[in-house]
């Protein structure tokens, strides 16, 4: 097989901040846009020879970058496809691009009656993001309906493909979240079972919005909508017009720790090892710090203390420093440390 070259740009200059929801990052002097798996594969490969740093970005909703920018280069990961097997007995199979935009698969996925990720309806993002972080929301995650993961192993130099079983998949991670850099996803195959109505709903707030109980199931239409319209109100649905939405969604992953840490009052979730997950959000607010506290620079979100929010004239270093002032105070108030969730690139908490 004939590999192409990696399409790169030449002779400008782009802005990481122009590759981000946050609309925060400096330079990048070497980018390539990779629109096909061919030239992903041989944009990573050609760089690891040359000993040459990557940076991987899909839709950039999930990194901060350091207002230096990235010294190395850039892949943009655009390699689209929808592969459709499937029989009304025993479910779709469907296998997705990792360039292939989220939120456009929930979709794709609600219309055709795949059954399993209505509820992630509305996350930013590429598909082959998703296996990363095990995205999850309102009572989902990815790993529930995942197949298998077809990458690129740049320390074997080899295609690799691994069954869900093998992926490692926890709380808003995987094994190629806990092997940071060794792999680059160029696929995801999903299996779904098939029918207009939904998974079971196991998150409180959005039964309350479809009017059912825990655990009932509901059409996938309404609970996409249902979705879609508690994310609009957190300002978690990128709008360019809405700084609120100038985020990485939630800063900070909800807290897995022994249930003697949970303090009095803050929502708790057993978890089968025993430990407690609690809300980052509660902690936040509890710690004191309020829904859109900040500056005129970098904020809370207005409508969600989980979102840290560029508010159009800020910096890497302005939002880190507010995350920073947020981490320390819920440390001192309540002795647990919250953990960023997005990416850090270049820089740190």
């Amino acid at each position: 097989m004939t590999v192409p070259a990696p399409r790169e740009a030449a002779d400008r200059q782009v802005e990481l901040a122009d590759l981000t929801t946050l609309r925060l990052g400096g330079p990048a002097t070497d980018l390539v846009e990779a629109d096909d798996e061919a030239t992903l594969v041989e944009a990573v490969r050609s760089a690891d020879e040359a000993d040459t740093p990557v940076l991987l970005v899909g839709g950039g909703s999930n990194l901060v970058v350091a207002d230096e920018g990235f010294r190395g280069r850039v892949v943009v990961v655009a390699n689209k496809g929808v592969r459709i097997e499937g029989d009304t007995c025993g479910g779709a199979y469907v296998e997705v691009g990792a360039g292939e935009t989220w939120d456009g698969v929930v979709a794709a996925a609600v219309e055709n009656e795949w059954v399993g990720i209505e509820a992630l309806s509305g996350i930013p993002g590429t598909a082959g993001a998703t296996p990363i972080q095990n995205v999850g929301a309102y009572g989902q995650e990815v790993a529930q309906t995942l197949a298998q993961v077809r990458t690129w192993d740049r320390s074997d130099r080899q295609i690799r493909t691994f069954a869900a079983a093998d992926c490692g998949f926890g709380y808003r991670t995987s094994r190629f979240k806990e092997q940071p850099g060794r792999y680059v996803v160029l696929s995801a195959t999903f299996q779904f079972r098939l029918g207009d109505l939904g998974a079971p709903v196991q998150y409180a707030e959005l039964a309350d919005a479809l009017g059912v109980e825990t655990g009932q199931r509901a059409p996938s239409r309404e609970v996409r909508e249902a979705v879609l319209a508690l994310r609009r109100r957190k300002g978690m649905v990128l709008d360019p017009e809405d700084h609120d939405t100038w985020s990485t969604g939630s800063f900070f992953t909800n807290p897995v720790v022994p249930a003697g840490l949970v303090p009095a009052g803050a929502p708790t979730w057993p978890q089968p090892d025993g430990l407690v997950k609690t809300s980052a959000a509660w902690l936040i607010e509890h710690a004191g710090f309020t829904k859109g506290y900040g500056n005129d620079r970098v904020r809370l979100s207005s409508r969600h203390t989980l979102a840290v929010t560029n508010r159009g004239g800020a910096t890497t270093e302005d939002l880190l420093a507010l995350a920073r002032e947020l981490q320390a105070g819920v440390r001192q108030r309540f002795g647990i440390t919250l953990v960023n969730e997005p990416v850090l690139v270049g820089c740190r908490l």
